[in-house]
């Protein structure tokens, strides 16, 4: 068994693990990516559908360091993205082990040493790297979540998870249920209707939804603006585009879309054509799944139908508590961060986190950032005589800003 000692493990070859390494690479801080798949990126790379793009401008959404290219449009296909990322990659020498699956992580207090036990699917060899910090950049989506529905395990049909949907191609004349109506649910049910499918979505509550454009304005507004105006302009411009919608099954929310995300990380669904589909038909809208007897679906309202496909765009899990041992030291019984945001990226111990905040790719820039400048103190402060240990340093959070909320 192979052992590294090495002065930062970053866990996930994501965005955020990317975007960590290339702030510490640019203090010339040590580090290495371990990646359990084999490239970066791999949830937009293998586990998104085709035609996926950013839903905000990429002036929000650019990693540290490096914005987007002028030639990008100003919403970003998922292909752009991904040439985005292996330019990042080469322009920082990121160094990154792939195909490595980390079983455990746990803190060493004889060493004060975080201990990570790695497997190499490739040569099926065990690894164990040593390292004085630790930043978990698996992120919240790293696994797909399918709640429970009863009769689902019967269901006659097909079923999935929208992180294995790449396009409708093969679905022209099935009847499909998306079940979810945030962006992903939304925007594969558009897709679907335009593969010919006979499209029907299940929305559980009320939703907000905007074009990208308004999302646009409404970010750049709340730098001048304080969150109730701009909240209450919001809802003015979806009221005026898309009118009453709850003859259709969708109610808007009564608190705005940008006091939600702060509260909670709901984000508001982006409209990329899926209203009108439902204007016209094109899509049925249902209420919750009470259960599935065959292939037949009953709702909440007491409607059914028969579907032969259903695809749950019902959000991600984190993964942490699988491998990390000590993970108390920063996170939940839920995988995420104890710590409320803006303090969420940093725990005890040399424990970080990155890609944790539930808002987007700016947020992964906010985390990467003070985690790399937080290690780069800590790393200076041991080589003073009579300074802080690295566990005792601490850098002092700067106030966020509102366009960390949105970017996906």
């Amino acid at each position: 068994m192979g052992v590294d000692d090495v002065l930062v493990v970053i866990v996930g070859a994501g965005p955020a693990g990317l975007a960590t390494a290339a702030c510490l690479n640019k203090l010339s801080i040590p580090n290495v990516v371990l990646e359990r798949d084999d490239c970066h990126g791999s949830l937009w790379r293998k586990r998104a559908y085709d035609r996926l793009k950013l839903h905000l401008g990429k002036d929000f959404c650019n990693l540290p360091h490096m914005p987007f290219p002028s030639d990008f449009p100003t919403f970003v296909p998922r292909v752009s993205f991904l040439r985005y990322l292996d330019c990042y990659v080469t322009s920082f020498n990121i160094s990154i082990r792939y195909n490595r699956n980390v079983e455990s992580a746990s803190f060493d207090e004889s060493d004060g040493k975080w201990r990570v036990v790695v497997k190499d699917t490739e040569s099926n060899a065990d690894e164990v790297y040593l390292s004085d910090y630790l930043v978990v950049a698996s992120g919240e989506n790293s696994e797909g979540y399918i709640p429970y529905v009863h009769g689902l395990k019967g269901f006659q049909g097909e079923y999935m998870h929208c992180n294995q949907y790449i396009n409708g191609r093969d679905m022209y004349g099935k009847n499909v249920l998306v079940v979810g109506s945030g962006n992903s649910g939304m925007e594969i049910a558009y897709d679907l209707t335009n593969w010919g499918a006979n499209t029907s979505m299940v929305v559980r509550g009320p939703v907000h939804y905007f074009t990208k454009e308004m999302v646009y304005v409404g970010m750049s507004l709340l730098k001048y603006f304080d969150l109730q105006k701009v909240d209450k302009l919001m809802w003015l411009m979806s009221k005026l585009k898309y009118g009453d919608m709850s003859g259709y099954g969708l109610v808007r929310p009564k608190e705005g879309p940008f006091t939600l995300k702060i509260k909670g990380g709901t984000t508001p669904t982006i409209d990329v054509g899926c209203i009108r589909k439902i204007k016209k038909g094109l899509v049925k809208v249902y209420p919750t799944i009470s259960s599935i007897v065959g292939k037949t679906i009953e709702f909440e309202d007491g409607r059914n139908g028969e579907f032969d496909i259903i695809i749950f765009a019902t959000g991600y899990r984190s993964t942490v508590l699988k491998w990390l041992k000590d993970y108390r030291l920063l996170f939940n019984e839920h995988g995420m961060p104890k710590p409320d945001y803006p303090n969420h990226w940093k725990g005890e111990k040399g424990i970080y986190c990155a890609g944790f905040s539930r808002r987007g790719l700016e947020g992964i820039s906010f985390d990467a950032k003070r985690i790399a400048d937080d290690i780069s103190l800590a790393v200076k402060a041991r080589k003073i005589p009579g300074g802080k240990s690295s566990h005792a340093c601490t850098l002092a959070s700067n106030s966020w800003r509102m366009n960390e909320l949105f970017c996906s």
